[in-house]
């Protein structure tokens, strides 16, 4: 569970984020973060929330946001709000940090989500695309369904996938969260 001031990293993605609001303080109904994103070709999947909306409010710089499949370029001093279940990803393109503040409600349990896969990118432990292997993306996707979901394949074929490979994961020694290393 994050907590208030916490710093955390995506090696791969040169993100930072620091924890703002908490479930704890907000009694589960808030996670706001502050958020530096620098230029990168890097991209996170498309993929939804199926019971947050998730928002974003640019403080400095500009993000491309593709929401249901269109772009549009999000600047300082303007807010985006994504409806829960809406299929999006974000990312700089421009030639300076993006400093933004991002919030989703109801927190649920998004932020162990982003610790786990910041951790797992400080280890080297993502892919290109950002996904661990496959063994122990089920198990993580697995206890963060209702968190996040990545649009492709189709979220029944997702469960079974997570289902079938989780046990195994389980065995191989992963669990559903992760703590770097370094």
């Amino acid at each position: 569970m994050a907590k208030q001031g916490e710093k955390i990293t995506n090696a791969r993605t040169g993100q930072t984020m620091i924890f703002l609001k908490t479930a704890k303080e907000t009694n589960g109904e808030l996670l706001q973060i502050e958020c530096f994103s620098p230029p990168s070709e890097a991209r996170e999947p498309e993929h939804i929330h199926p019971y947050q909306v998730n928002s974003f409010n640019i403080l400095s710089g500009s993000c491309v946001f593709s929401v249901n499949g269109k772009e549009q370029i999000v600047v300082a001093g303007e807010e985006i709000s994504i409806p829960k279940n809406v299929k999006h990803h974000f990312w700089n393109s421009g030639d300076s940090i993006a400093h933004y503040i991002q919030e989703f409600r109801p927190v649920l349990h998004i932020d162990s989500f982003f610790e786990t896969f910041f951790a797992l990118s400080q280890d080297g432990k993502l892919n290109d695309k950002g996904i661990p292997n496959f063994f122990h993306a089920s198990i993580i996707m697995l206890k963060h369904k209702n968190d996040i979901r990545v649009t492709i394949p189709p979220w029944p074929l997702q469960l079974m996938t997570y289902w079938i490979l989780s046990p195994i994961g389980l065995l191989m020694g992963y669990r559903d969260y992760y703590v770097s290393k370094s």
